[in-house]
């Protein structure tokens, strides 16, 4: 795993990571948060509501970008700072998502990264929109 510092992300670098959504993770993000919304769980009760059928968790679906952040970049050590999530469109099990962040700003005299993110399905329709603020890893461990 590689981690970018401050003086290694560039405007404009971005990262993705893409996940199926089924209804294991549901089902698992439901025992560990206790969301058990009937809209996410419940079949006959979901079909019932203006979504037409069950929907995923959105904290489930925007916890992709926390993979991104993690993993890619700015990768290992770097600490969640702000993220502001707007949800555009519901998501279905089984769909596929793909979350990307994109390098806004950076305020190195605080070592703080500013991100546009985003996550869309497997038709390029926007389910999530937002932003959010880490502060990269100060040096390569």
């Amino acid at each position: 795993m590689t981690a970018f510092t401050m003086s290694e992300l560039n405007i404009g670098q971005s990262a993705s990571f893409s996940k199926t959504i089924t209804e294991k993770e549901v089902a698992l993000f439901a025992e560990i948060t206790g969301d058990v919304n009937p809209v996410h769980m419940d079949a006959a009760y979901a079909e019932k509501t203006i979504f037409k059928g069950r929907i995923a968790h959105g904290m489930l679906c925007g916890s992709l970008l926390s993979t991104v952040f993690a993993m890619q970049m700015p990768g290992p050590g770097s600490i969640y700072l702000k993220q502001e999530l707007k949800f555009t469109a519901p998501v279905r099990l089984g769909d596929t998502l793909t979350a990307t962040a994109v390098v806004k700003e950076k305020k190195e005299e605080k070592n703080i990264a500013l991100f546009d993110c985003t996550v869309v399905n497997q038709d390029g329709v926007i389910v999530i929109e937002g932003q959010a603020s880490l502060m990269p890893p100060k040096n390569k461990e």
